[in-house]
């Protein structure tokens, strides 16, 4: 099953084609793709047997963050050996993790504002819960996920190791900083969700290539290890890492620059595409 959100209305793909689920369903479920997730499995057994669709045009201008207002947004660092290489650390034991605000989540296409400092890319596999997650076992924790998607941890470096102690949460937190889409994903319609190809490009050239099988905490991993410390509630969102290839790990560091374009895809899902400017 693939969900998108078309101008802030949640769309499901039919045989027919894309649909609007508030319309589609008589009003049984919101418009609002958010809401969704409160009611996922009900929407899940639904959209089994959706009438075809057809009424939506899918205008990549008009696509949103399928995920547009979860509760909590946690993000995982250093969660490739590679990528923690390239960083000067250490393989992690337990994961890292912090936040990037809520106000920072932004759409698959479009413009990104550059604040002054060092933005650097860090594209990512988003996975996003559809089912209350509460001291959830590693063989249970797909069960808790309603779908998948690309994300993009936007960073800027400068403030994120500013002070006596770093500033991960508002360096990577700016607007249009999280970067979610096109599509949210279930995990049947991957062979193996657990290995998905991902990467981004500036410009054309590669900057990122890995797999999503060299996470060193996997996506159930991760739901056990945070479910075991907090609820993991429906429509919460996970960026789960970046593999190495960051422009803060190259010698010498290499940034993103105003008229540049970025982008990022992940086997299965589709692509983001960003032009980075200015005011």
């Amino acid at each position: 099953m693939r969900v998108a959100n078309v101008a802030g209305r949640a769309a499901l793909l039919t045989d027919g084609g894309w649909t609007d689920v508030e319309r589609a369903s008589g009003g049984r479920f919101p418009a609002d793709p958010q809401q969704l997730f409160e009611r996922w499995d009900e929407f899940r057994d639904w959209a089994e047997s959706a009438p075809p669709g057809g009424d939506v045009e899918l205008n990549p201008a008009a696509l949103r963050s399928p995920a547009p207002s979860p509760r909590q947004v946690m993000a995982i660092g250093l969660n490739y050996r590679d990528h923690a290489g390239e960083s000067g650390f250490a393989v992690p034991e337990h994961p890292p993790v912090f936040t990037k605000f809520v106000s920072s989540i932004s759409g698959p296409y479009g413009d990104v504002v550059m604040p002054e400092g060092s933005v650097d890319w860090e594209v990512e596999l988003v996975a996003v819960i559809g089912r209350k997650a509460w001291q959830v076992d590693e063989e249970h924790a797909w069960e808790h996920i309603a779908g998948l998607t690309i994300g993009q941890d936007l960073s800027e470096r400068d403030k994120q190791l500013s002070g006596p102690v770093p500033q991960f949460s508002l360096g990577k937190s700016h607007p249009g900083f999280a970067p979610m889409g096109p599509f949210l994903v279930t995990p049947d319609e991957f062979d193996d969700p657990d290995n998905l190809e991902l990467g981004c490009a500036i410009d054309g050239e590669e900057m990122q290539k890995g797999r999503t099988a060299d996470l060193i905490f996997s996506v159930p991993v991760l739901i056990a290890r945070l479910s075991a410390v907090l609820p993991l509630l429906p429509g919460d969102v996970i960026f789960t890492g970046t593999p190495a290839g960051v422009g803060l790990g190259r010698r010498p560091p290499r940034y993103l620059a105003e008229g540049e374009e970025l982008v990022s895809y992940i086997e299965g899902i589709g692509e983001m595409r960003h032009r980075m400017i200015r005011n």
